[in-house]
C-alpha cells in the first residue's frame, strides 16, 4: 500500500476513524501518523510500514479536500460529457480516463445533457472541489460559464470541437467541415436529392446547415428535413423517414442524419416498407459506431476515432501541467467517412 503525500490540515475525523485512534493501534504519536501522511519520507521505513497497517485495519481516510486546499492540487479532473451512456462519448472517456489515472488522476463525471444552464451550474459545482482541470464537451458555454473557468486559472480542454478561441485548448475537428464532406460525398455518388435528419445538439446543427448549404447549392434545390428535440433514438429516426415520406419523398433520395442512431431507424423504417437501399433512399450516418458495420444494409457512417481523441485530449492536459499554456491550443484529429451499403 502507497501513502500520498498529505498536509498536518488533513488531521479530523474521517469515517469514524481519527488520526489517534490510527496513531495508537501503530504505537506512534498523533503527529507521526500527520507526518507519514504529508512527508512519508521523514518517517523510518519501520515506522511508516506499521502506520499503513495501521489504516488498512481500520479503514481511516484521510480527508483529501483539506489536502487539496493547502496543497492547491487535489489530483482530481473534471469531465463534462453530454451523456455517459452514450458510447460516443463513454469510449472517448475511458481512453481519457486511462492516460491520466497513469499520470495519477482520478476523473468526477458529469452528466449535462445540451443544456448550457445545466452545464454551467455543474462547473460551479465542480469547480468548488477544486479539480486540477476540467474537460468540457463542445465551445459552446454560457458566459457565467466562461468566466468560472478563465477565473478558475486550471487547465481546461474542449472536446469534440475545435476553435480558433478555445479557452485553453480544444481537440476536435470541424462539424462545418464534416457536413461539407457529406454533402460532397453524396454528389460524387450522383445522388439529385437530399434530406437531414437531427437532433437539437448545436454541433449537429452545424453539420446539418453545412450539408444542406453545400448539397442545395450544387443542385440548385432546397434540402429538407426533420429535426427533433430529443436525443437520437432508432424509433425517432422510424418516425423521421415516415414524416420525410408524407411530405413528398423523392425516390433516389440521400437523407443525412445526425447520429448512427436515427440512420439505423431509417433503415429499419425502408426494410418495413418495402424500400430498397440505396436505390429509392440512401442514408448516411455520424459517428460509426459498432453497430453500423453490422446494419443490414451495412451503414455508411461520418468516423471519428474516439480512442485517439480521448487521448489526445488527455495528453494534452499532462503537457499543460507540466508546460504551461506554451503548448498548442488546437488540436484537429480530423474525420472520415466510411463507405459502406447504404449510401
Amino acid at each position: 500500500m502507497t501513502i500520498q503525500s498529505r498536509h498536518p490540515a488533513q488531521i479530523r475525523r474521517s469515517s469514524g476513524v481519527t488520526m489517534a485512534e490510527v496513531g495508537r493501534l501503530a504505537g506512534v504519536s498523533q503527529v507521526t501518523v500527520s507526518r507519514a501522511l504529508s512527508a512519508p519520507d521523514k518517517v523510518s521505513p519501520q515506522t511508516l510500514q506499521r502506520i499503513h497497517d495501521a489504516i488498512a485495519r481500520t479503514g481511516y481516510v484521510p480527508n483529501a479536500v483539506a489536502g487539496a486546499l493547502a496543497s492547491n492540487k487535489s489530483n482530481l479532473v473534471a469531465a463534462l460529457v453530454p451523456s455517459v451512456t452514450n458510447i460516443v462519448y463513454s469510449s472517448m472517456l475511458h481512453a481519457f480516463s486511462d492516460i491520466m489515472w497513469g499520470h495519477g488522476y482520478q476523473i468526477m463525471l458529469s452528466e449535462t445533457g445540451f443544456d448550457l444552464d445545466r452545464e454551467e451550474k455543474a462547473i460551479a459545482t465542480h469547480l468548488s472541489r477544486r479539480p486540477d482541470a476540467i474537460l468540457l464537451t463542445g465551445i459552446r458555454h454560457s458566459a457565467g460559464a466562461r468566466r468560472m473557468l478563465l477565473n478558475a486559472g486550471i487547465p481546461v480542454v474542449e472536446v469534440w470541437d475545435i476553435s480558433d478561441t478555445p479557452i485553453d485548448c480544444c481537440v476536435g475537428f470541424s462539424h462545418v467541415q464534416a457536413g461539407y464532406a457529406a454533402a460532397d460525398f453524396a454528389l460524387q455518388a450522383g445522388y439529385r436529392h437530399a434530406a437531414t435528419i437531427t437532433a437539437s445538439d448545436e454541433r449537429a446543427l452545424r453539420r446539418r446547415d453545412a450539408f444542406a448549404s453545400r448539397f442545395g447549392k450544387a443542385k440548385d434545390t432546397v434540402v429538407g428535413g426533420v429535426d427533433f428535440s430529443a436525443s437520437a433514438t432508432l424509433g425517432l429516426g422510424r418516425e423521421a423517414l415516415s414524416r420525410l415520406l408524407q411530405q413528398g419523398f423523392e425516390p433516389g433520395t440521400v437523407i443525412f442524419c445526425s447520429s448512427d442512431q436515427f440512420a439505423q431507424g431509417v433503415l429499419i423504417e425502408a426494410m418495413a416498407r418495402g424500400l430498397s437501399v440505396p436505390e429509392e433512399v440512401a442514408v448516411i450516418g455520424f459517428g460509426d459506431q459498432e453497430f453500423a458495420a453490422m446494419t443490414e444494409p451495412a451503414l455508411t457512417s461520418i468516423r471519428i476515432d474516439r480512442q485517439v481523441l480521448g487521448q489526445v485530449a488527455a495528453n494534452a492536459l499532462v503537457d499543460r501541467f507540466s508546460a504551461g499554456p506554451t503548448t498548442s491550443a488546437i488540436h484537429d484529429v480530423g474525420f472520415e467517412i466510411i463507405k459502406r451499403q447504404s449510401a
